[in-house]
């Protein structure tokens, strides 16, 4: 055998020990598997965030089994039940109906997520903070009892005639408060960021400073203040990772740069809930599955 031919050959079986090698340790490509519904083949990807609705507005007349049904249907994840709404989940529920509700959203592919109570704590009157921090207590138990995960709070605004920084002092000790009172039950405690002068990005980092408990986190809320000062992408940098839920408004809005906020969400590593808060619509599971759509395209997932 000449050189040349030996020298081909033995070239040869060096390629086919090769792929060889690299067909042991190179994981094989899998084909993309797609979801297959009643009504055909899903081609969207799994977000690691969850998307949810708020009762306020577009669920404000819905009962419990409405809601379930609807958010079924559209593909919604969970649920924030807004106070003072029609699904009737209050302090007045009893024992039983309480565990009737728990028990209602386990047997569903819906969560219910989040408790949304209205108290806050920016009242200079010190009978009424205190009565509002009771309050919350109460609702942190219902919370625990229906299966939720969280309630959500806020403040509401900064008194005239009160210094700024007591103010806040203030609601961040009442939130510390809450959030020992909370991690005992196992509830988290997700302060919205909301009222005037309390939506400010700054501001709302110093309650969360003060509060400085790891059971207490923020609700983003979607405001137009959050491009206020240094712009979007430098207020939430100051609170992403205190982020445990968020509000969304409408997402075709232009004002407001969502796809940044479900990019930002997606780089900080949030895998929590994003609730809708939209208006009512005379066909809302319609509205709700274009939301969905258009909130996955923006993480490039449809």
């Amino acid at each position: 055998m000449n050189t040349s031919r030996r020298q081909f050959l033995l070239d040869a079986s060096v390629g086919v020990s090769a792929l060889g090698l690299l067909a042991a340790v190179a994981p094989a490509a899998q084909p993309q598997k797609n979801t297959v519904s009643a009504s055909g083949p899903s081609f969207a990807r799994k977000s690691k965030m969850k998307l949810g609705t708020v009762t306020y507005n577009i669920g404000l007349d819905w009962d419990v089994p409405t809601l379930i049904k609807n958010c079924t249907e559209a593909k919604f994840d969970g649920v924030e039940l807004r106070t003072g709404h029609q699904h009737g989940v209050e302090l007045s529920l009893n024992k039983a109906a309480r565990a009737e509700v728990k028990k209602r959203f386990a047997d569903s592919p819906v969560a219910l997520w989040s408790m949304g109570s209205a108290y806050d704590y920016h009242t200079p009157d010190q009978t009424k903070l205190r009565k509002d921090i009771e309050e919350t207590k109460a609702y942190i138990l219902l919370a625990a009892e229906v299966g939720a995960t969280g309630v959500k709070v806020r403040p509401n605004g900064l008194p005239k005639d009160v210094p700024v920084e007591k103010t806040l002092a203030q609601i961040g000790g009442a939130l510390r408060e809450l959030g020992e009172f909370g991690q005992k039950q196992g509830q988290q405690i997700r302060m919205e960021v909301h009222g005037s002068g309390t939506s400010l990005i700054a501001n709302a980092k110093i309650i969360l400073d003060t509060a400085n408990h790891p059971n207490v986190g923020a609700c983003w809320n979607s405001n137009p203040t959050d491009l206020a000062g240094d712009g979007w992408d430098a207020n939430f940098n100051q609170l992403k990772k205190k982020i445990f839920t968020v509000h969304m408004r409408d997402l075709y809005l232009e004002d407001y740069p969502f796809r940044k906020l479900l990019n930002g969400l997606v780089d900080s590593g949030f895998t929590g809930f994003c609730f809708a808060e939209i208006p009512e619509s005379k066909d809302p599971v319609r509205i709700m599955k274009y939301y969905r759509s258009l909130w996955l395209a923006y993480q490039g997932l449809l």
